[in-house]
């Protein structure tokens, strides 16, 4: 019997990258968007698709009930701005009102681990992204034909603590350096938007490190990039992305390495601790 996982789908195209993903190895894919986040194509690429306000968490958790749904995962981010939003915006439901009255802090993993909370008290577990999907995470070494430069490599070096840091008081994932200098960390803004000021800033050159956080939840929130991301960093002329192998979720990757190469861009995956030091001396 074809067995029903749950997506919950947000911003971008990792979730129809991992919908393809799921329906590859057999899964029926029944999945939940949201207004003014989840792109509405995302319908043809599931069995079944549902569209609610953030604040629908009742009616989201029935509809995967319904649907015979006992596994779940998140792909695509929330703008945090929209959890700003207002209650007009959010149209909570008595069950997010009780969910949110209980955050400590509106951090990402306070809301999303509360979401995975009301999962689980519906008997659905919520999976991890890298078990689920592995071919959507990167290993090690370069990604195309350009590798990074030994002035890269210093700079990923000294960037790789930072991005850990701020991931570490869960405040963002990316920081943008130059010559050993931060010229931008991501907060509330997001990726996209922190590359843009930070190269900027630097007036060309420089690198973005991404990583994950030093205690990830691998179910939630992980890394992403995709050509939007190489896009960015091709408009400020910034030669580098660094990211955390294993635990960065790549859309589109023939697409992403045929970008970067032919804007002489170095995409590059490391492991936990960043480059050995003696690439970086």
């Amino acid at each position: 019997m074809t067995q029903t996982l749950g997506l919950i789908a947000g911003r971008g195209h990792f979730p129809f990258a991992i919908a393809a993903s799921l329906r590859r190895q057999g899964w029926r894919v029944v999945a939940v968007g949201f207004h003014g986040e989840t792109e509405p194509d995302l319908e043809g690429h599931v069995d079944e698709f549902a569209c609610f306000h953030l604040g629908q968490v009742e009616a989201i958790l029935d509809r995967l009930k319904a649907a015979g749904v006992r596994d779940a995962v998140m792909a695509g981010g929330i703008l945090k701005t929209r959890l700003n939003a207002g209650i007009e915006a959010l149209r909570p439901d008595a069950r997010a009102i009780s969910v949110f009255t209980r955050l400590r802090d509106r951090k990402d993993d306070s809301i999303l681990g509360a979401l995975a909370d009301e999962l689980a008290s519906e008997d659905i577990t919520l999976r991890s992204q890298p078990d689920l999907v592995p071919d959507l995470f990167p290993g090690q070494g370069p990604l195309g034909r350009v590798e990074p430069s030994a002035l890269q490599l210093r700079d990923i070096a000294f960037g790789w603590p930072i991005a850990k840091t701020i991931g570490g008081l869960d405040v963002g994932q990316s920081v943008v350096i130059k010559d050993r200098a931060v010229m931008a960390l991501e907060a509330i803004e997001g990726t996209d938007a922190a590359i843009l000021r930070g190269g900027n800033l630097a007036g060309g050159g420089g690198c973005v490190v991404k990583v994950a956080k030093p205690a990830q939840d691998l179910r939630f929130d992980l890394p992403t990039f995709g050509t939007r991301t190489i896009a960015n960093l091709a408009e400020v002329k910034i030669g580098c992305l660094a990211f955390e192998a294993g635990r960065t979720v790549l859309v589109d990757r023939e697409a992403v390495v045929s970008a970067a190469d032919a804007h002489g861009i170095a995409v590059v995956g490391f492991g936990p601790e960043g480059p050995a030091s003696e690439e970086s001396a």
